[in-house]
Formats: C-alpha cells, structure tokens, sequence
C-alpha cells in the first residue's frame, strides 16, 4: 500500500502478552495495530511477551494493517532487550514511549540499527516543547499522542472537551505537519461512551489527526467512520475538480461551486479526499 495515503482511521492497542487478542486482531477491522510490550504487559509478562509477539507475527494473517509494536523505554530494564525484539520483527516501526527529544530516537538506533523505522509517543511536557525537533528525526514516521500521561504530567484534566490539552495538542499536529509525517491522537478511555468517544474523534479531526488510538474494538466502527471521507465529502470533491478544470479550460484561474471559490488549493484538498477514499477501498479489501 502507498504509504503516503495509508489510512490510519482506527490505531488499536493489543496486549503483545494475549494470545488470544494478538489471535483476534487478525480479523479486526483496524487500520493499524500497536502491539503493546509496554503498560499492558505486567512486569513478570514482559519477557515472555516478546516470544509470544515474535511467534503471532511469524504466522501471519495480519493482512494490509499497519503494524507497530510499542517498546518499554530504555531507561528500563526491558527496554533494550525490547528494542532488540521489535527491530527484527516484520513490522512497520517501533514506537518508543516518553520521547523528551530526538537524542532518544538516535539512541534507540544504536541498538536498533540505523535503518530502523520509528514512532514517537508524545506524552511529557518536555516532548510536546521538542515536538519540531522529534517531528524531524530522518528515521521518524509519526507520533502518537499519549494524552493519560501528558495530562497527568501537566496537571490538567482529561475530560470534557480537552481544552486544558489543546495547546499541546495542537503543537504536535503542527510538528507533524511541517514534518510530513503521521499524528495519530490519544485513547478515550471509556470505551462503553460512544457520543463521547464519537465527539473527541470529531474534535480530533477537527484539529488535524490522522486517525485515534483505541484500546478497545468496540471504539473502531465509530472511529473508522469520523476519520473517513464520507459520500458528501467525495461528491463535493468530484465536484470541484470537475468545476475547476472546466475553469481552467476557460482560461480563468479559479472556479465558482455554489457560490463559493475554488482555487488550486481547493482541488489539492479535494484530491487528497479521493486519495483517502480510494486507500480505505484498498483497505478494506484486503483484509
């Protein structure tokens, strides 16, 4: 799959230590999976976790779904040993907790090597200040926002409408952005709340994230559904490139689609829509 429209509507944490889940997930309908070796892993699991990962990957069956497997941190020790695991895994990167700055990417690549693809979690205040920095990083593909643990290092609360976090929020997407990689936003908690679930993807998208972590497969019809092109959207975008060719055709610069303007812009947005839709088709077919 192209990787520059990949979808990354629906990011679903499996416990790397679950058979059972590491199982099912094979028939999930996520766009990506983050195994987790880290908070959903007790102490005493960790080790055995990464055979049982290594095993579950060995098999297969996990179709075009994008895979990440989340590491404990190098200040632990699991995290090299972790770090070893996951770089020789067929994976699509490795995902480090609590990057502070971009140092932490390189030394994860001194034992990694320096093909590795990573991901970042961006979950400190010193991390959200460096987000430009990390963004940056040659070997880094994305970050994913860890939005427990930054609340909790800033003090602020969690709930409602997140605008104790909006700052540091929107700082990463705006990183993310000026770097060209992927910001895929943190979990919501209550999994048995789908209007709020459902309201905190909208207000993700609104903002500018790719798609949400989930830690539960009762949240991915609903975020599936916020983070995609829907009918409306690609009509309109079918609509304003055909205006906009007709326009140009003319010889005039810019179009007019039900009273309003459609510039080049416009039609770059509109095709990117058709991008989407066409990546999620691909998708979901080839689960």
């Amino acid at each position: 799959m192209d990787q520059s429209t990949r979808p990354w509507r629906s990011v679903l944490y499996i416990p790397a230590s679950n058979t059972r889940a590491l199982e099912k997930a094979r028939d999930l309908p996520t766009d990506a999976i983050i195994f987790d070796l880290e908070d959903a892993v007790a102490p005493d699991a960790k080790a055995d976790a990464r055979s049982i990962l290594a095993d579950a990957l060995a098999k297969g069956g996990y179709g075009a779904r994008a895979l990440l497997v989340r590491v404990n941190g190098l200040d632990t020790v699991w995290g090299a040993d972790d770090l070893k695991t996951a770089a020789a895994l067929a994976t699509d990167g490795v995902l480090l907790p609590k990057v502070n700055d971009p140092e932490m990417l390189d030394q994860a690549l001194t034992i990694t090597g320096a093909t590795t693809r990573l991901w970042a979690m961006m979950e400190t205040p010193r991390g959200v200040m460096n987000a430009a920095s990390i963004a940056d990083h040659a070997n880094l593909d994305g970050f994913v926002i860890g939005t427990n643990d930054l609340a909790k290092d800033i003090g602020c609360a969690t709930g409602g409408d997140r605008v104790p976090m909006q700052t540091a929020l929107q700082t990463c997407v705006l990183a993310a952005r000026a770097a060209g990689i992927i910001v895929v936003d943190g979990v919501y908690n209550a999994f048995k709340d789908e209007d709020g679930l459902r309201s905190e993807c909208d207000q993700g998208k609104a903002w500018g994230m790719d798609g949400k972590t989930l830690i539960h497969p009762a949240q991915l019809q609903i975020a599936n559904a916020v983070f995609a092109p829907d009918q409306s959207a690609i009509d309109l975008a079918h609509r304003q490139i055909s205006a906009y060719d007709a326009a140009i055709a003319e010889g005039q610069g810019v179009a007019v689609l039900d009273g309003k303007i459609i510039e080049n812009l416009h039609v770059a947005t509109a095709r990117a829509t058709l991008a989407k839709a066409d990546a999620i088709a691909e998708l979901e077919a080839a689960r």
